[in-house]
């Protein structure tokens, strides 16, 4: 599990089938201070309906993610798993 801020949105007109219906979040990883950045951002889908420059927790747990998708073959890496109080 890792903090992140999100940064922005992505949309795409071609996507892998299992993405259709999922909302894409830029979000970028921070340091264990809550506020420095901690290397790329990444792409990570959102079930919670987080906005930008909101803090989630991110999880790239595979089985989670395809669980929670409902498929067993998904180039998904990163999921949100909640959205941090502030």
């Amino acid at each position: 599990m890792q903090l992140a801020r999100v940064v922005g949105t992505a949309t795409s007109t071609i996507k892998h089938p299992t993405l259709t219906g999922w909302k894409l979040l830029i979000v970028q990883m921070l340091q264990t201070d809550g506020r420095t950045p901690d290397g790329e951002p990444v792409v990570s889908i959102d079930t919670y309906g987080a906005g930008i420059g909101q803090t989630v927790l991110i999880t790239s747990d595979g089985l989670g993610t395809r669980e929670l998708m409902k498929a067993k073959n998904t180039p998904v890496r990163w999921s949100v798993m909640g959205i941090a109080d502030e």
